[in-house]
């Protein structure tokens, strides 16, 4: 009788350890699966996500399995408005406000992963964006407003596509194909007039306001959703993750 009570009493115990290695280890397996979901090849499958901001032309940020990502749109370059150290770009605002406005009023966004790596050196998700389910990529490149860059396979699936447009926009000679020499393979040349930057032109009462300040407490009770890198306000120390969008 002894012998079976210890016997029931061990067998409990052993399917107890089963139980609790066999959660721990699905616990560690659904870690890795969404460490894997963000940085290595996957499914082609769209993913729904939430929009945080625009950064610029061809960057948002976005709410992505609960955490804030940036998003590089994948194959296209727009004219730059917010490099450090570089000038604001002819068109460039033009296609900031353009993706601004096909992000901001889609119903569903989404983003689509290619076969090859999802994140770049930089830590930002590379992804075709759909808004509505139209293209945003191939919507800028109709519009000339974009041109094919940053070609690096295997995460080429809409390449051929891109290029077609592109190469419309081109022939007809809108946007940033209206100068010849302006887009090339290379990137974007020269910078926009004075009269197309004028939008983003401190007035006189706000450069006299002091910009220098200490951290990012200091600069979001001035400016509480922080300052892009062609604010007066912005220092490089303050933009963690190197988005050229401080203290946001």
């Amino acid at each position: 009788m002894k012998n079976t009570i210890h016997k029931t009493i061990w067998l409990v115990i052993f399917l107890f350890l089963i139980s609790a290695c066999g959660t721990v280890s699905t616990a560690n397996e659904q870690s890795d699966s969404n460490k894997q979901a963000t940085t290595t090849s996957g499914t082609t499958d769209k993913v729904e996500v939430s929009l945080i901001r625009i950064v610029d032309g061809d960057t948002i940020k976005v709410n992505y399995n609960g955490q804030e990502e940036t998003v590089r749109y994948l194959l296209v370059d727009t004219p730059e408005t917010k490099a450090p150290n570089k000038c604001v770009q002819p068109y460039g605002k033009d296609a900031s406000k353009r993706n601004e406005g096909l992000v901001t009023n889609a119903d569903k966004l989404e983003l689509e992963f290619d076969v090859g790596d999802r994140m770049d050196k930089y830590g930002r998700l590379l992804a075709y964006v759909y808004a509505d389910g139209v293209s945003v990529q191939q919507t800028l490149l109709d519009e000339g407003l974009a041109r094919v860059a940053y070609v690096y396979p295997p995460n080429t699936r809409y390449l051929d596509t891109f290029e077609k447009a592109e190469a419309s926009a081109k022939n007809a000679g809108i946007a940033v194909w209206q100068q010849d020499g302006y887009a090339t393979e290379r990137g974007f040349n020269g910078c926009a007039t004075s009269q197309e930057t004028s939008v983003d032109t401190p007035t006189e009462s706000q450069t006299n306001e002091s910009t220098n300040f200490a951290n990012c407490t200091e600069l979001r009770k001035t400016y509480p959703d922080g300052v892009p890198s062609s604010h007066p306000a912005y220092q490089r120390k303050f933009d963690r993750d190197k988005d050229d969008y401080a203290c946001e």
